[in-house]
């Protein structure tokens, strides 16, 4: 992750979404706040991982069902060394 993308997702997720549902959801303590902003900043941080995961087979130059079908494969060929070790 680039450093801008990190500081505007930090401001927007972190402070910007939860200052804006406080007031909308007219909410009182600090405690409150603080809770909305956890919440933000740990789905904002959730989706960039997941998005992370999913941009990878394309980075790679190959579609997610081909990297899918790749890691099946591998995963076989695991199993049947393990199987003729034994």
């Amino acid at each position: 992750m680039r450093g801008s993308r990190l500081l505007i997702g930090v401001f927007a997720m972190g402070i910007a979404v939860p200052a804006v549902l406080f007031y909308l959801l007219d909410l009182d303590t600090f405690s409150e706040f603080f809770t909305v902003a956890a919440t933000c900043f740990l789905a904002w941080g959730v989706a960039d991982l997941a998005a992370n995961i999913v941009a990878r087979p394309q980075r790679a130059k190959r579609s997610a069902s081909e990297a899918v079908r790749e890691w099946e494969r591998h995963k076989e060929e695991r199993a049947g060394r393990r199987g003729k070790e034994s």
